[in-house]
């Protein structure tokens, strides 16, 4: 068996008085898809916001391709880890945020090009020609030259995945990406994704409450409730038969509001 990719063991997180993750565990695997669900607060988006950097844990252990990510081994010690040795896990990992989170003052094209010019010294030329080649695979190769503002919310939510690209990473983190989306720009968000999933070897987390596509997408999921995963399985187990009763009464409630499961 390969290693895991992504190793969580025993980390926890509170805001104030609010203990939204609670000694959770969890692996990756490389390649695999994974998707996250279940009620608002439950800490599925914290645990991606933790794994980028944005959030930092209280207590724990997170390992990136068996590298430590919020620790620096020295001298056989571990120290908690400067912002030199985070730059450089970040590296590995891009995100795909709920709001897009574009530079609305630089064109699409310099909105991809940035961030490879900027951390790796990629010249300008060699990331132009690869934010063409990105562009061009979610659809948005004859936008280069507008600005965000100019783009739809699906037009920039695929800039986003393209700028996330960018950099080559090894996981890919999607956070609630099309729930800020007219319904009818939904879907040409999730043609994107479903591309990247069948196209690509790369190890992929996505939060949603799309659960349709949670199950077409994913290699396994995981229900989350009190900052604890409750179930996990197959698509095919978790949607079809949740062994559960928490999991059972979430998805009853997400099919009574109209959602495909």
């Amino acid at each position: 068996m390969p290693a895991p990719i992504i190793k969580i063991d025993a980390i926890s997180k509170s805001f104030g008085a609010f203990k939204v993750l609670d000694g959770l565990s969890m692996q990756v695997m490389p390649g695999e898809k994974l998707a996250l669900i279940g009620p608002s607060g439950s800490g599925k988006t914290t645990i991606l916001r933790i794994l980028m950097t944005l959030e930092r844990i209280d207590a724990g252990h997170i390992q990136i391709e068996g590298e430590q990510l919020y620790h620096m081994e020295r001298n056989g010690q571990l120290l908690p880890a400067d912002e030199r040795h985070l730059t450089k896990m970040r590296q590995k990992i891009g995100m795909v945020f709920q709001l897009f989170n574009l530079f609305p003052h630089k064109s699409v094209l310099d909105n991809v090009t940035l961030a490879p010019m900027l951390t790796k010294g990629t010249p300008r030329a060699a990331a132009e020609k690869r934010a063409f080649e990105l562009l061009d695979m979610v659809g948005m190769a004859d936008k280069a030259k507008n600005m965000p503002a100019q783009l739809s919310g699906g037009q920039k939510q695929r800039v986003a995945i393209a700028r996330a690209l960018a950099l080559s990473p090894k996981i890919m983190l999607f956070d609630e990406v099309t729930s800020a989306l007219d319904p009818e720009l939904v879907n040409e968000v999730l043609n994107v994704m479903r591309r990247l999933a069948a196209e690509t070897d790369m190890t992929m987390l996505l939060v949603t409450h799309e659960m349709g596509f949670a199950h077409d997408f994913a290699d396994r999921v995981l229900f989350f409730d009190g900052g604890k995963i409750v179930e996990e399985g197959k698509p095919d187990e978790i949607f079809s038969h949740p062994k559960q009763e928490r999991t059972q009464s979430f998805l009853k409630k997400i099919i009574a509001a109209g959602h495909r499961v």
